[in-house]
Formats: C-alpha cells, sequence, structure tokens
C-alpha cells in the first residue's frame, strides 16, 4: 500500500509557469538563465506558502538541467531526477532554523570551495535565513560576496527585516507577494480535479479566503475538507468542517449588532458555542466583515477590490448605511483586544460574550471611543432626518370622586458659585470623614488631587463632586451625607449642607456633544432618536 502523500507536497510547482501568482519572479529568473546573466546569491522574501522554495528547486534544477527548455527544468534528465529525488550530494536545502550556529556556517564553507562531482553548480538553498545568528551571518559574508564560480546560494526567509544588511547588498532579492484569492480559486479547482474532488466554486472562493494569500495553506485546508466529506464539498461542508461560522452567520450577527438587539446576538453567539465553532475564529470574521464595511463606507466602489471577501453578500454591505464609521472603528478596536487577550484567557466564552454586548451597546462605556461612536450615529441620523418623534403622552384624567390635589413646585435654588475653600479645609475633612465611616467608603475621600471625589463650597453647599456614577452613588447615602455635613458645619462655624455631583453625566468640554444637547432643548417635541 502506497503511503499517502499531502497535497501540497503532490503538486508542488516543478517549473517556473506552474508556479501562481508570481509572473514578475518567475519571468525575471527565466530571462536570467536563458540569457546567462546569472547571480552567485539571491535572496527570495514574502509570507508564508507563495513559492519561495519551490521557486529555489525549480532554480537549482534550471541552472543544472542538461536540456532547458525556456528556461524552465526540463524534469526528465540525470540531473533534474537526481535533485527531485535528493540523492544529488552537490545540491543541499538547510534548514537555518536547527543549523543556525556559526559552526554548521564554517563547516558549509569548508565545503564549499569543492566542485560539484554530479551536477554543473553546487547550490545551497537556506530556508528560513533569518534565524542564523550574527556570528553566523559574519561567517557568510566573504563566501556570499565572492563565491566560486561553480557556486550558487539561494536564501530564503519571511522576516526580511532580521536580516542584515551587509548580507542584502550581497543578494539579488525578489519579493514574493501574496496570491490572489482568484489564483488560489484556480490552483484548489485544478487539484480538486485532479484528485477526482467534487469541489463547488463556492468552496474554492472559501477556502481561498481562508487561505490569506498562501497557497499551502489552501492546498492543506483542501486536504482536510475533502478527507472529512463525502460527495460535493460545499461552503457549508467547509464550514462544519473547518469550524468556522461563515459569511452569512457573521453577516447576521453584524445586523443584530447594528440594531443593538443583545438578546439575539447572544443567543446566536451561544448557539455557535454549542456547535463547537472556534470562537477567535469567528471574532475574526467579524473584524474582517467590519473592515469590509469601513472600506464600502469610507472608499466607496473605489475600494471593492481591497475587500477581503467576508462582507461580499449585497445584503451585508447594506449594513454600511446602517454603522458610522465612528461605531465601525470602535468594534475594530474592540474586537482586536478581545483576540489579543484570547491566548492569556481562562475563559474564552465569557470574554466572546462580553465583546458581543460591549458591541450592541456602546453606552455602557465611557471611553473616547465609545462617544464618539455614538455621537458619530446621532450626527448621521440628525442630518438624513431619521428620528421618530414620540406621541405626546395624554393627559391623566382625575377622578371625579377624588380630586387630585397638586402642590405647586419648590422653585430649585439658583446655583451658587464656587467659593474658595480655607486652606487645609478640604485635606482635614477628609481626615475625619475616614475616621468615622471607616472602610470601604473611607477610600473615596482620599483628599488627594486624584481622588475620586473632590470638595468644592457653593453658599451654604458643599458640593461632592464624584469623578464617575458608581462613587456618586455609594456617597449618595442619607447616613454618609450626615456626617460629611456635621463636620464641615463644624469646622466653619455655619449649617453646610453636603449634596453629591455626578461629574462623569456629563464631560466637560466637548462642543459636539453640547451642539446636540442645545439642539435637544430647541426642540422638546423630538423625544427619541431612532436607533
Amino acid at each position: 500500500m502506497a503511503t499517502y502523500q499531502a497535497l501540497y507536497r503532490k503538486y508542488r510547482p516543478q517549473t517556473f509557469d506552474d508556479v501562481s501568482g508570481q509572473q514578475a519572479v518567475t519571468q525575471t529568473l527565466k530571462h536570467q538563465l536563458m540569457t546567462g546573466k546569472m547571480s552567485h546569491a539571491y535572496l527570495f522574501t514574502g509570507s508564508r506558502g507563495t513559492g519561495k522554495t519551490s521557486c529555489a528547486k525549480i532554480l537549482a534544477k534550471a541552472v543544472n538541467c542538461l536540456h532547458p527548455d525556456n528556461g524552465n527544468p526540463c524534469n526528465c534528465c540525470e540531473a533534474c531526477r537526481a535533485i527531485d529525488s535528493g540523492s544529488c550530494m552537490d545540491v543541499l536545502e538547510i534548514d537555518a532554523a536547527s543549523n543556525n550556529g556559526v559552526d554548521n556556517v564554517r563547516d558549509l564553507r569548508d565545503d564549499a570551495i569543492y566542485t560539484p562531482s554530479q551536477v554543473k553548480m553546487r547550490v545551497y538553498i537556506i530556508d528560513e535565513v533569518h534565524m542564523l545568528s550574527i556570528s553566523a551571518f559574519n561567517a557568510l559574508l566573504k563566501i556570499i560576496e565572492e563565491p566560486p564560480e561553480h557556486l550558487l546560494f539561494i536564501l530564503a526567509t519571511t522576516e526580511l527585516h532580521k536580516v542584515p544588511a551587509t548580507i542584502l547588498s550581497r543578494c539579488q532579492r525578489f519579493a514574493f507577494r501574496r496570491i490572489s484569492q482568484e489564483d488560489i480559486a484556480a490552483r484548489l479547482q485544478y487539484v480538486a480535479y485532479q484528485e477526482g474532488i467534487d469541489l463547488d466554486d463556492s468552496a474554492a472562493r472559501v477556502l481561498a479566503r481562508l487561505a490569506d494569500g498562501g497557497l499551502r495553506d489552501g492546498l492543506s485546508l483542501l486536504d482536510q475538507c475533502a478527507s472529512a466529506t463525502v460527495g460535493e464539498l460545499t461552503a457549508e461542508r467547509v464550514y462544519a468542517c473547518l469550524g468556522v461560522a461563515g459569511e452569512q452567520t457573521c453577516g447576521e450577527m453584524m445586523g443584530y449588532i447594528a440594531a443593538h438587539d443583545t438578546r439575539n446576538a447572544l443567543e446566536l453567539f451561544n448557539r455557535l458555542y454549542a456547535e463547537g465553532k472556534d470562537l477567535s475564529a469567528m471574532l475574526d470574521e467579524l473584524a474582517c466583515m467590519a473592515r469590509d464595511l469601513l472600506i464600502v463606507q469610507t472608499a466607496g466602489n473605489s475600494g471593492i477590490p481591497m475587500l477581503s471577501g467576508v462582507a461580499s453578500d449585497k445584503d451585508t454591505l447594506e449594513l454600511s448605511r446602517k454603522l458610522s464609521s465612528g461605531e465601525l472603528v470602535r468594534m475594530l478596536n474592540l474586537l482586536q483586544t478581545t483576540l489579543a487577550g484570547f491566548t492569556r484567557s481562562s475563559s474564552r466564552r465569557m470574554d466572546g460574550e462580553l465583546c458581543i454586548v460591549q458591541m450592541c451597546r456602546p453606552e455602557l462605556n465611557l471611553d473616547a471611543d465609545a462617544l464618539n461612536a455614538r455621537l458619530t450615529r446621532v450626527e448621521e441620523q440628525l442630518k438624513t432626518g431619521c428620528f421618530t418623534p414620540a406621541p405626546p403622552a395624554p393627559a391623566a384624567q382625575p377622578k371625579e370622586a377624588e380630586p387630585v390635589r397638586t402642590e405647586p413646585e419648590k422653585p430649585e435654588p439658583e446655583p451658587t458659585p464656587a467659593e474658595q475653600m480655607p486652606v487645609g479645609f478640604w485635606s482635614e475633612l477628609c481626615g475625619g470623614v475616614r475616621k468615622e465611616l471607616g472602610p470601604p467608603l473611607s477610600g473615596f475621600f482620599a483628599g488627594t488631587p486624584n481622588a475620586p471625589v473632590q470638595g468644592a463650597l457653593a453658599g451654604d453647599r458643599l458640593e461632592l463632586r464624584c469623578a464617575n456614577d458608581f462613587t456618586a452613588k455609594m456617597l449618595d447615602k442619607p447616613e454618609i451625607l450626615e456626617v460629611v455635613s456635621r463636620k464641615a458645619s463644624a469646622m466653619l462655624s455655619r449649617n453646610v449642607r453636603a449634596v453629591v455631583m455626578d461629574q462623569s453625566a456629563r464631560p466637560a468640554g466637548n462642543p459636539r456633544l453640547d451642539q446636540l444637547m442645545n439642539f435637544g432643548r430647541s426642540h422638546p417635541d423630538i423625544v427619541k432618536i431612532q436607533e
């Protein structure tokens, strides 16, 4: 029984013409081979699965091929067959991750001076060359700069910034770009046809999107889904096999978020969790969808080529009209923060649920991003007139038998300008209050400039200005206010009444918020803005 070979190994390109999505690189290498203007050292850079190692092996065969065909190796001569089988001792592929010491490079340098025994040129393919140590790079400098005529170096790396400039200046650099989704889908369809896999077009597009520009990843995903599925491989079966929520489900979730429907969003999240979906993959899809919606909203039709493909459905793209740019930016930041915390989280489900709730209800946060998202949404609704005036409430009819007696409302006292407190008054007052109240309430009266409570005198009132709503609720109790009032009155020798003021109820210095509140005062009939 023959051993099964993975698809990405079985269908590795054997000629430059077989390489997908790297025409700029392959055409240059073919032209150099046909004209004989070869360099002595090459550096292939790019993300994973884009063809760096494959092109390095093809180049090693092409420079030693006995019957080249327009720059491509024939794959039939003795040299090509020996290199393909790995029996050629003059073509060596070295993994720099496990051979990264200076001694390994010294051994390589000592062996490189000998002429090849089987082929025309001795070729060293050093994969992940950025893993070499600094001393190993220094030992490699001289031979890369002035190698023997029979020697060729091909370096490959995914992290170009880690390669020293002294190495870069001695090599011809070729940048391998990410492969487009169209090219990956076409290659997957070809491999599926060769393997007898019934691959649907929608499934090929999903696999190409999940590959994220790497053809090897796409072939590995196809191999996994094909081995777990009998019959036609559709997009739904791909989602089920890989544990991904899918475009329609993510679009449904984004619709609930746009409508601020927290209940249905949490129910959908719980159903996906019960089905075993990968939470990080689901949040990543939501982030990709939010990015696509933001691009469509800001760039219009010119941004369509930049879309990742998650928000490809027309109904999903319509969500860009329901979500403001501020909301989308806030959602992206929240999703990225949650995904980054998954690696050290003890409960991913709780983190995901909290993220969904915060996206559905931005009013739960008082940070700048949440406030900007809410203001942006209100501004756009006021600009387009998308608001619903609430009907006036019907007047209550008093019973004839028991007429309702209404007492005249007491006018609220006019605010008195704050006066200068005596030196040391507030800190001394806080010390007396701490002693009498004790923990935990004493912690609010620290008496420092950064304390959650600050005092201000305004006539016969002592305003306890709280930094947040929680502090205001904790201190707005008769027994606490009585203690503060009594001690302040004793210190000032006059009756002083303590009152609690929540400073976070209206952020100061926000002209956009002031403008909206002035609009509300001038239009009292508008009591509700449509969500």
